[in-house]
């Protein structure tokens, strides 16, 4: 996993979907954490948001880490929708890192989707989150069961970073204070 064949989706963190949501400020600071990270290092992301006109934008907090980030609105759970796919193959990924909610309904069939493809899928457990946190468990789960790596905000960075010389370094080390 590499800047240069991995690509960040964060699924559906979304205004009307916060206040229901198992420690929603905790996963959203997390996605946050996490995008900043990525975007040190290099690695392209898209956004997705489910139904906007029913669930609002993308959270403020995390829409202004994302001001460049192609954004696409989705009815399927599926972050996997033809938009994010032609990205996928247009940059040549083999590892998708998911941020986003909810962890049981959109982020496990997007790794379901992903996975059917061959490629690789890493959720950061800290980046997500559903309303009953025993659902949040058992979609991870079977995420595990589907073979996607199920890790953290600091490993999946470390991961990235490699080696303490990397010029993102400092900038990651930071974040993860």
């Amino acid at each position: 996993m590499n800047a240069e064949n991995t690509l960040c989706i964060v699924v559906d963190i979304q205004e009307r979907l916060q206040p229901v949501l198992f420690e929603a400020e905790y996963a959203a600071e997390r996605s946050r954490i996490m995008i900043q990270g990525l975007q040190a290092l290099g690695v392209p992301l898209v956004l997705t948001e489910q139904y906007p006109k029913g669930l609002g934008k993308t959270i403020p907090s995390v829409q202004l880490l994302l001001k460049d980030v192609p954004v696409f609105e989705k009815t399927q759970f599926s972050a996997l929708i033809p938009e994010v796919k032609a990205v996928l193959q247009e940059k040549n990924i083999r590892n998708v890192i998911l941020v986003g909610v909810e962890a049981h309904v959109c982020m496990l069939q997007t790794v379901r989707d992903i996975r059917a493809l061959g490629l690789e899928v890493y959720v950061p457990f800290d980046c997500t989150t559903s309303r009953n946190p025993a659902n949040k468990e058992n979609a991870l789960q079977q995420m595990r069961g589907l073979g996607a790596v199920v890790s953290n905000t600091e490993s999946i960075l470390f991961t990235l970073l490699g080696d303490a010389k990397h010029p993102a370094f400092k900038t990651v080390s930071k974040l993860i204070q």
